[in-house]
């Protein structure tokens, strides 16, 4: 098992910024890629960044440009720097971590609890 533990939420206004961490624990070898997904109320998970333990990145749309992801390896951790944070950002935000093998077959996700991240307008 793999513990994902979150934390830096809060309530910004509009244009203000916020930094996610979450430290991973546990079976550490059973996970290379981390990653951030947020759920807004009525809508779906979906996902915002993710990064593998090589450092390659991917983001979805609505946030290229304005949201960093990184990871320290030596402290299996990842964070999620939010700059520019409007009021669509609002959601829970939901560390994530599961093993990518290079034919794209991936394990079942580890998740965090969750943090809430409030953006007022």
């Amino acid at each position: 098992q793999v513990q994902l533990v979150e934390s830096g939420g809060g309530l910004v206004q509009a244009g203000g910024s916020l930094r996610l961490s979450c430290a991973a624990s546990g079976r550490i070898f059973s996970i290379n890629v981390m990653g951030w997904y947020r759920q807004a109320p009525g809508k779906q998970r979906e996902l915002v960044a993710r990064i593998t333990d090589g450092g390659m990145t991917n983001y979805a749309d609505s946030v290229k440009g304005r949201f960093t992801i990184s990871r320290d390896n030596a402290k299996n951790t990842v964070y999620l720097r939010m700059n520019s944070l409007r009021p669509e950002d609002t959601a829970v935000y939901y560390c994530a971590a599961f093993y990518e093998y290079m034919s794209g077959i991936r394990s079942s996700n580890y998740w965090g609890q969750g943090t809430q991240v409030t953006v007022s307008s």
